[in-house]
């Protein structure tokens, strides 16, 4: 009986989030700040659940930061997420061998 509560608790919390800004904001937001200001937030609240979870993956603070930056590098240069990501994830592998 609980996990149904549970279940039921977490989809209305969910439909709560996703309905209350189409009840709050009928019309279009026509100031130009803020919609710069809600373009950005979800690279926002992405950038702050994700990153500081890099250093804490590995067990290891060196490795993760092998990982870290070899993704920044090859991010920079515009490479595929796939090659990102498993480049980051060998030189994590490698620096953990070393």
């Amino acid at each position: 009986m609980n996990i149904a509560l549970y279940i039921a608790v977490m989809a209305g919390v969910t439909y709560l989030i996703r309905m209350i800004p189409f009840a709050f904001f009928r019309k279009k937001i026509k100031s130009r700040f803020f919609r710069s200001f809600l373009y950005y937030i979800p690279f926002a609240v992405l950038s702050a659940m994700t990153f500081p979870s890099i250093f804490y993956s590995t067990g290891n603070i060196f490795t993760a930061t092998a990982g870290t930056i070899t993704a920044f590098i090859l991010a920079y240069f515009n490479l595929p997420l796939i090659v990102v990501a498993l480049s980051a994830s060998a030189m994590a592998f490698i620096v953990g061998l070393i």
